[in-house]
C-alpha cells in the first residue's frame, strides 16, 4: 500500500481560531459571536446539521476545524434563491457541497419512483426540504452567489456519480456529476484525506486548477498529460495483440503521451503514470454493453494498492479520476471520531425532532468499509473494501462520553457497528497480497483463504463495553455478515447471549442460486448454519429470540420462479413480510450495470457474454413484491394469475400446502368487489410486528415467529 501523509500533520494556518466552536456556525450572528469576519470553508448540505459523527457534514466540518480552519455550515438552504447561499459570506478557500448522508433521489423517491412525504434527516421529519439532484442544484446556486469561489463536491451522491452513470429516475445515462454541477473538484469516498490536502494547498496559495494529483478526486482535463501512458480500454472486442500504438505527434513535431492497447504493456515505474481510458459518455449512452465494460473496469480499479487513474471523454473534455484514497490508519480514525462533537442537533432546531438522529444518537461507529462486495450495495464503491477500524480504547472512551453527556441516555447503547457489524479488525493476512488483489469480494463465492475471520478482537470489545459502569446493555443493530460469523461460533454465542434485543437482522436477500450469484451473496446453507448456532446459543442464554431476514424483490438475475421459491420458503418457515421493496438501481453499482445493460460485469464483457434476466417494468416489479407478501389478500389476484401462467395452479387452494387461497375476501384485491370473507385466516399462527427501533424488544403478545421486513439497498 502506498504511504500517505498523516491527516493531522499539516501546519495550522495563521488565521486558525484559538478555540473550537460550540457548534459550527449556521448564521452571521454565530460567526460574530466567535469573532470571525469570514469563514475559510463553507459546507452546504441537504441534511439538518446534527453535530454527531454519524452525520457526514459534522465529521467533515469538525475535521476541517481541527486543521485550523473556520468552518460554517449552510444546512438545507433555500435552493430557489442564491441569496440563501450568501448567508455566511464569501469563504476564503472554498465551498464544499454535498446532498447529505443519503443520495437525494433515494431520499426523496421510493423504488417505484413515488415521492416520499417525509425525510428522516430533516427537523420534524418534513419532506421536500432539499431539491432533486441536490449536489447539482446547490452547486449552481453557489456559483450564482459567488462565481469565483472554488466549489468542491462530495458525499455519497457525488461519489457514486463520478463517471457517466445510469440514472434510474430518468431511465437514461447521465454525464459525470462533476460537469453537470460545474464544480472544480469532486471528492469520492470518505473525504478526510483529500479535503485536508485541498484545504492546505489552497491556503498556501495554490490555485484549484493546479490540484490535479490528489488521490480520491475527479477533475476536468482537456487531454492526457504528455508524460502519461494512456491504456486504451474503450473497446470490448477480443484483446488485441500487444502492439504499442505509434506515439502521437503534434503540428510542431512534439511527441505527446504514449497510447497502448493492453494494460500488460505497462509495468514497473511506468505504471504510476498510466491512465486507463474507458468508453466515453456518448459511447456508453448509445451502447449498453460498453456501459457494462466501463463499469467492470472501474470496479477492477478500486483497490488503493494497485488502482490506476481512469479517464472518460465527455464531449470535448475528459473527466479524470485519480486512484482511490489511501485508507485511514487506526490512529487517524480514532482522532476523527474523538473530535469535540456535541452529539446533538444545532440549537436552531429547538425542540423539533430529527428522526435519523433519534434513531442513531446512542450508537457508536467502530469501523468503515466493507469487503463483501454485494453488487446492489454502494458501501464498497464509496468507502472501499479495506476495513478501517478504531482502537478498542477509542470506542470505549466514546461510550463513556455518550453515557456522560447525551441527554436521555438510559444505559443502552443501540449499536456498535458500521457498514457491517462483524468486520471489525478483519483484514487480509498479507499486506502484499492485499495490495495486489483485484477481487471484487473477499467472501464470494467463498471466503478467501487469505482473509482473517478471527472475531476475537470484536468479542473482547463487546465484553469490555458492557462492563463499563452505567452501561446496562450493548445492542448490535448493524447487519451481521452471517457467512463470516459462522467461522467464529464464539462470536455467535456472544451475540445471541448478550447483544440481541429479541430480534437480529441479517440479509440472505434471496434463496435461489441464480439471483444470489448476481448479488454475490452466499448460498442459503450459510443462513441455516447461522440460524442453528443462533438458536442454540439463544436457548443456552434462556432467551427466545428471532432472526429477521431481509430480502430484495426484482433484483437482476431473478425470475418469477425464483420469487415463487422464496415465497414458498417464507411460508414454510412461518415468515410474513411486514414491508417490502423492490431493487433500486443506484448509480455506479454493479447490479445497476446489469439492470441497464442486461450483461454480467462480474465476468469479462464481450458481445457474446452472459445475458442477465432483468425484472423491469412496474407490473413485474409489483409481482415480485407480491410474492414476498404472499399472505396479503390484496396480492392474491395477481399471484393467482401468475401461478396459472407458470403452470403452478396446484398452489392455489385453501389447504396448508397452498400458497394462496382460491377465495377472495370482500373488498380486497385488484377486483375485490363482494367476494366472500372467510371465517378465519388461512394461517393459524398469529404474528406480531417488529419494534420500530432495534433493541426495543418483542411486543406484548406472544408470537411463534416474527414478521420480516424487506428493504431496498
Amino acid at each position: 500500500m502506498h504511504a500517505a501523509r498523516d491527516v493531522f500533520s499539516y501546519p495550522r494556518p495563521v488565521t486558525a481560531p484559538a478555540a473550537t466552536a460550540p457548534f459550527l456556525p449556521m448564521s452571521r450572528a454565530e460567526m460574530e459571536a466567535l469573532g470571525w469576519d469570514e469563514c475559510d470553508v463553507v459546507l452546504v448540505t441537504g441534511d439538518a446539521y446534527v453535530d454527531l459523527p454519524s452525520f457526514g457534514m459534522a465529521i467533515i466540518g469538525r475535521f476541517l476545524e481541527a486543521q485550523g480552519l473556520r468552518v460554517g455550515i449552510l444546512a438545507q438552504p433555500d435552493w430557489h434563491d442564491a441569496a440563501a447561499f450568501r448567508a455566511l459570506g464569501r469563504p476564503r478557500l472554498f465551498f464544499g457541497v454535498t446532498a447529505g448522508n443519503m443520495d437525494s433521489m433515494v431520499n426523496r423517491y421510493t423504488s417505484d419512483r413515488r415521492l416520499r412525504s417525509d425525510d428522516a434527516y430533516t427537523a420534524g421529519g418534513i419532506g421536500g426540504q432539499r431539491p432533486d439532484r441536490a449536489v447539482i442544484v446547490y452547486a449552481q446556486r453557489v456559483r450564482e452567489a459567488y462565481g469565483d469561489v472554488p466549489i468542491v463536491i462530495g458525499g455519497i451522491e457525488a461519489s457514486l456519480r463520478r463517471i457517466a452513470h445510469f440514472d434510474y429516475w430518468s431511465e437514461k445515462v447521465r454525464r459525470s456529476i462533476l460537469l453537470d454541477a460545474k464544480a472544480d473538484l469532486l471528492v469520492f469516498g470518505n473525504g478526510e484525506r483529500q479535503l485536508a490536502e485541498i484545504a492546505h494547498r489552497l491556503d498556501r496559495g495554490e490555485s484549484i486548477v493546479d490540484l490535479t494529483d490528489i488521490r480520491g478526486t475527479a477533475l476536468r482535463r482537456r487531454e492526457v498529460p504528455a508524460d502519461w501512458i494512456e491504456i486504451d480500454s474503450t473497446r470490448i472486442d477480443e484483446e488485441p495483440a500487444v502492439v504499442p500504438l505509434a506515439p502521437a505527434v503534434d503540428a510542431a513535431g512534439a511527441t505527446s503521451h504514449r497510447v497502448v492497447q493492453a494494460a500488460r504493456e505497462v509495468a514497473g515505474d511506468e505504471r504510476a503514470h498510466s491512465v486507463i481510458r474507458i468508453p466515453g459518455y456518448r459511447e456508453v449512452l448509445e451502447d449498453s454493453t460498453l456501459y457494462a465494460h466501463a463499469s467492470r473496469t472501474l470496479h477492477l480499479e478500486s483497490n488503493p494498492g494497485n488502482a490506476r487513474a481512469l479517464v472518460q471523454r465527455h464531449g470535448d473534455v475528459d473527466v479524470w479520476l485519480n486512484p482511490p484514497p489511501i485508507p485511514l490508519t487506526t490512529r487517524e480514525l480514532d482522532a476523527i471520531y474523538e473530535l469535540p462533537f456535541r452529539r446533538r442537533p444545532h440549537p436552531a432546531y429547538g425542540e423539533a425532532k430529527i428522526p435519523a438522529y433519534e434513531m442513531i444518537r446512542f450508537s457508536i461507529a467502530i469501523q468503515r468499509g466493507c469487503f463483501g462486495g454485494c453488487t446492489f450495495c454502494s458501501i464498497t464503491e464509496h468507502e472501499g473494501r479495506i476495513i478501517q477500524s478504531r482502537s478498542e480504547k477509542s470506542v470505549l472512551r466514546e461510550i463513556e462520553q455518550l453515557r456522560d453527556t447525551v441527554p436521555g441516555f438510559t444505559g443502552i447503547v443501540s449499536d456498535l457497528g458500521g457498514p457491517t457489524a462483524n468486520m471489525y479488525r478483519l483484514a487480509c493476512r498479507s499486506r502484499s497480497i492485499e495490495a495486489a488483489c483485484r477481487r471484487p469480494s473477499c467472501v464470494y463465492p467463498r471466503i478467501c483463504p487469505n482473509m482473517s475471520t478471527d472475531h476475537s478482537a470484536l468479542i473482547r470489545l463487546y465484553r469490555k463495553a458492557r462492563e463499563l459502569p452505567g452501561i446496562r446493555k450493548v445492542l448490535i443493530a448493524s447487519g451481521v455478515r452471517y457467512d463470516l460469523a459462522i467461522e467464529s461460533p464464539e462470536y455467535v454465542r456472544e451475540l445471541a447471549g448478550h447483544h440481541t434485543g429479541g430480534y437480529l437482522k441479517i440479509a440472505p436477500e434471496a434463496v435461489s442460486e441464480a439471483p444470489l450469484a448476481k448479488m454475490m451473496k452466499p448460498g442459503i446453507g450459510s443462513y441455516y448454519r447461522f440460524r442453528e448456532l443462533f438458536d442454540r446459543y439463544s436457548a443456552e442464554a434462556g432467551k427466545k429470540q428471532y432472526l429477521i431476514p431481509y430480502f430484495i424483490a426484482a433484483h437482476p438475475g431473478t425470475s418469477d420462479e425464483d420469487m415463487l421459491e422464496l415465497a414458498l420458503w417464507l411460508k414454510a418457515n412461518g415468515y410474513r413480510a411486514d414491508q417490502v421493496q423492490a431493487f433500486l438501481p443506484t448509480p455506479m453499482s454493479t447490479a445497476t450495470a446489469m439492470y441497464y445493460s442486461g450483461r454480467n460485469p462480474l465476468r469479462r464483457v464481450t458481445r457474446a457474454s452472459e445475458r442477465v434476466r432483468i425484472p423491469k417494468g412496474l407490473k413485474v416489479r409489483r409481482l415480485h413484491k407480491a410474492f414476498l407478501r404472499y399472505h396479503d389478500p390484496e396480492n392474491w389476484p395477481a399471484l393467482r394469475e401468475a401461478l396459472r401462467r407458470m403452470g403452478r395452479a396446484d398452489l392455489i387452494g385453501n389447504g396448508r400446502h397452498h400458497l394462496v387461497p382460491a377465495y377472495q375476501p370482500a373488498g380486497t384485491g385488484a377486483r375485490g368487489e363482494g367476494r366472500r370473507t372467510p371465517r378465519s385466516t388461512p394461517f393459524r399462527t398469529q404474528h406480531t410486528g417488529l419494534p420500530d427501533a432495534p433493541g426495543a424488544g418483542p411486543t406484548a403478545r406472544a408470537a411463534r415467529t416474527p414478521r420480516v421486513r424487506g428493504r431496498t439497498r
